[in-house]
This record gives structure tokens, sequence and C-alpha cells, in this order.
């Protein structure tokens, strides 16, 4: 399996792409996408959509996963990472490719056993996970690829149910 993880942001949008070889996860490929604060806001979303668009085209991920946007502090924050989270979720719409969404909760808990870890304990484990010579960095990069690693862990359970659904369904 073949995933692309992408952490949302207008001035930084992670991505991280993870392949699933003889069950052990490696990373193809990571970066962050940037756009300048000092461009109008339609510019900056106009951009970050060609950028993603581009990202997918080259790529051809089996999968797309984004973070789900739960709470931010700061409404200001929260609205650019809604913006760029519906940009990623449309541009992978557009291609034809399946777009999962996991909580940051959900990401931690998958990567570091911890659903609270802080950035520096979720880029050591996907360092680990990895096999990197070093942490991830910046932050961004290391949350979209241990978003795919949260997906690749967690398909074959979702896969399980989706057949059990289906096999439950059949029998009604």
């Amino acid at each position: 399996m073949f995933v692309l993880g992408i952490d949302p942001g207008l001035t930084r949008c992670g991505y991280g792409a993870v392949r699933q070889e003889n069950g052990q996860p490696v990373a193809v490929v990571s970066g962050v996408l940037t756009t300048p604060t000092s461009n109008p806001l339609a510019e900056r979303l106009a951009e970050l959509l060609r950028e993603l668009r581009l990202l997918l085209a080259r790529l051809s991920p089996e999968v797309v996963v984004v973070e789900r946007v739960l709470f931010q502090t700061n409404a200001r924050t929260a609205m650019s990472v809604g913006q760029a989270s519906g940009l990623a979720l449309a541009a992978a719409a557009e291609a034809g490719i399946p777009v999962v969404q996991y909580s940051p909760n959900e990401v931690k808990q998958a990567v570091t056993g911890w659903g609270n870890a802080g950035k520096d304990q979720v880029q050591r484990m996907v360092q680990v996970l990895l096999d990197m010579p070093e942490k991830p960095s910046p932050p961004d990069i290391a949350d979209a690829l241990a978003l795919a690693l949260c997906h690749l862990a967690s398909a074959p359970l979702m896969r399980a149910a989706a057949a059990a659904a289906a096999a439950a369904g059949a029998r009604r």
C-alpha cells in the first residue's frame, strides 16, 4: 500500500508518502508546501491547490490521509487549517483517490501509543518506525508521515470490519 499523509496548513502544509514493503513501512518522500504570508488569501489558496494537484499527480498514491481538524484555540489558525484541509480533500477527490481522515489523537495513539504525545515524541517515533537517520523536521513533515503510518496500521482492521459488515448484510 502506498499512502500520502497531509498535515494541512496554509503557511506550511506538510506531506509524507510511505510505502509498505515486506511488512515494513518505508518513507518515500516528504516535504512542506508553503505559501507566502504576504500574498492575498485567495492567491495563497490557489497556489496551495496547484501544489497539491501536482503532488498527487506526481506520486499517484493509493490513498490520501488528511488530519481531521477538530479544535484550535486560535480562530485564525483554525480557519487557515480548515481551508487547507478542504483543498487537500477536494484535490484528492478530484483525482479519484480515496481519502481517509484521522484526528490528531488517533494519529498520536497509533504512532506513539499515547494520544496526548507531544510534537517531539511524534517526531522521534516516526524516526524510529521509518528507520530514519534523523528526526523528520519541521514537525509538519513528521505529522504527515505519522498520518500515513497511522493509516498503514489501521487499514487492515478497517478492511476486516468492512468485510464483516458486508458478510452480515449478505446473511440478512
